[in-house]
């Protein structure tokens, strides 16, 4: 139970959702697992939108329906019976839940279609691996029966990635494709099957002592806010970040070999920390999304765990122009990085001060009053430290040398310890406040420091051409040259073709004003129509060419993903050749 409302409190749910019913496959993380706003965040909703204690009394649609629907199966029931003998029958699911539970995401369109049962691109059937070979024969069928190959790893995907638009087969990884096949420490290496969760992945790590013999407890350092549900695979494919990856790096950064089964063979790299051998495989194959073969094995770099030298902190700056210099020069300064490192503009600031509570720590308020910081204009910024005590000791202090010169005032580590603690539930808030027609959804984008004042302003200019739409941002995932923008949109909005329409004109003005169209949430399908506007034609081609080597019939992961099949008429601000 949540804590107690002073005044009213909506019917939110609380409760596991009906077995087999859309909800189970629409909502965020644990069957089990629920967040219910605050009573401060209901508040601040109602003031926002307008709304009255009345709109909140009875949901909308809580999407406890059974899932049903009539889309045949066009496998013939000769490849189905050869499909179960790779796999073993239990291993194959051919019924409407397990089919829909592997074709959508966690983007607010695939929840929308959801919730008004709009069911379409399921596989015809679901396989359940349980080992690279099992995997390697199913690639081979299906590469001379010709039939769509997709995989689904944790589930997460907010780019329509894992979309069967072509039918088909689509491997579910969760079940039985996720354990250790080595562990390194003189290397400080592990490698597991593309399958393994991340919190089984730190479970692994910390355990180490015990399980591999190991000296010490170890950490992957990768902890996007989907790592309760999301895989390694998912990370690798996708070119993802954690939220300590100004420190540890992005995941492109932290894997060091692969291995994948595709229609041309099996492609395995090896994992040298640095070589001169041509262009690197091992970062070609990462980003392509399925789209030239199925991950099997990952092997990535582990660090000392020392949550001891965790040291957190906060600052608040005055305006969103000092907290970018601060962080600027905090990222130039070449004393170290920080781990988890992020800046709220003022919208997310204000937001963030209700949810984290730092408008209850004792005087805050009323200092921050007095020390001149207003309203919808100052700037919150969390970080803490990782590594050894000394370099993080040394880190902190010129952290907070740099963020004195620009007037900020600390505000210690409580705010930051408060958004860790909510940082891999916050998500369950959606389908609470989706269920009163209230929806939140994200888009990110990797910029310099010297354009990012114009993506941030163009953006964001768009987005608030929406009446009554709260639009937040903040920095995150830092580097000498620049960051990642983060914009996180809440509407009133219950539409899908609605939704649609307003996240295509996000992704216009991000490409118009210059930014990459994705810093770690990836392509998929959905933004695939922008990318090769943004890399241009040449770049293109060579992807197709890729495509074309490794998957020749379209197989891997096809209707659009990464753009390597989409029409002309498909794509957005196609460029000329350059």
């Amino acid at each position: 139970m949540s804590k107690p409302y002073k005044d009213f409190r909506p019917p939110f749910v609380e409760e596991q959702a009906p077995k087999g019913s859309y909800r189970e496959i629409f909502k965020w993380g644990s069957p089990t697992g629920y967040k219910v706003p605050k009573e401060t965040l209901y508040k601040l909703i109602k003031e926002i939108f307008e709304l009255t204690d009345e709109d909140f009394k009875e949901p909308i649609d809580l999407g406890y329906d059974q899932v049903d629907y009539d889309i045949p199966i066009k496998l013939t029931e000769k490849q189905i019976t050869e499909l179960s003998k790779i796999v073993g029958p239990e291993n194959l699911k051919k019924d409407p839940y397990s089919r829909l539970s592997v074709a959508y995401g966690k983007t607010m369109y695939d929840i929308l279609r959801l919730r008004r049962k709009v069911v379409e691109n399921v596989p015809d059937v679901v396989l359940y691996p349980a080992s690279k070979e099992q995997i390697e024969k199913v690639v081979e069928y299906v590469s001379q029966e010709n039939i769509p190959l997709y995989v689904y790893g944790g589930g997460s995907s907010v780019t329509r990635g894992t979309e069967c638009m072509k039918g088909g087969v689509s491997l579910d990884m969760r079940k039985n494709f996720n354990k250790v096949i080595k562990f390194n420490e003189i290397n400080q290496t592990i490698t597991v099957e593309a399958g393994m969760s991340g919190p089984d992945l730190e479970a692994h790590l910390r355990n180490a002592v015990n399980e591999f013999g190991a000296k010490r407890a170890y950490t992957c350092g990768h902890f996007p806010q989907s790592f309760e549900y999301s895989s390694v695979g998912g990370w690798t494919v996708t070119r993802g970040a954690g939220q300590n990856s100004t420190y540890y790096g992005k995941i492109e950064n932290i894997v060091l070999g692969q291995e994948y089964a595709t229609p041309v063979g099996i492609i395995k790299t090896n994992d040298y920390p640095a070589k001169a051998t041509g262009p690197d495989i091992n970062q070609i194959m990462m980003g392509s999304e399925g789209t030239f073969g199925v991950l099997t094995h990952v092997t990535l770099k582990v660090f000392r765990w020392m949550p001891e030298n965790q040291f957190k902190y906060s600052f608040m700056f005055h305006t969103w122009q000092d907290a970018q210099n601060a962080a600027r020069e905090i990222m130039q300064s070449e004393f170290g990085n920080p781990s988890v490192f992020r800046i709220s503009d003022p919208e997310e600031t204000e937001l963030m001060m209700r949810m984290y509570g730092v408008e209850d720590i004792p005087i805050v308020p009323q200092l921050l009053s007095m020390k001149g910081f207003k309203q919808n204009e100052k700037c919150l910024m969390l970080g803490w430290s990782d590594g050894e005590k000394g370099f993080c000791k040394n880190q902190i202090k010129n952290v907070k040398k740099i963020c004195k010169k620009y007037k900020a005032m600390g505000l210690t580590g409580i705010p930051t310890k408060a958004w860790e603690h909510g940082r891999f539930s916050d998500p369950y808030l959606r389908d609470n406040l989706q269920d009163f027609g209230i929806m939140i959804d994200t888009l990110e984008c990797s910029v310099n420091w010297d354009n990012m004042q114009h993506v941030y302003e163009t953006v964001r200019a768009y987005c608030k051409s929406r009446p009554k739409t709260v639009v937040t941002t903040h920095i995150s995932h830092s580097y000498p040259q620049g960051a990642n923008l983060y914009f996180i949109f809440i509407a009133k909005m219950t539409d899908f073709d609605e939704f649609l329409d307003y996240h295509r004109g996000i992704l216009d003005h991000i490409q118009k004003s210059g930014a990459a169209m994705s810093h770690h949430h990836g392509i998929g399908k959905m933004f695939a129509p922008w990318l090769e506007g943004q890399i241009g034609s040449n770049q293109m081609d060579v992807y197709k060419a890729l495509k074309k080597h490794f998957d020749p019939n379209n197989l891997m992961n096809p209707g659009g993903t990464i753009g390597v099949d989409l029409t002309e008429e498909q794509k957005v601000f196609k460029r000329p050749k350059w």
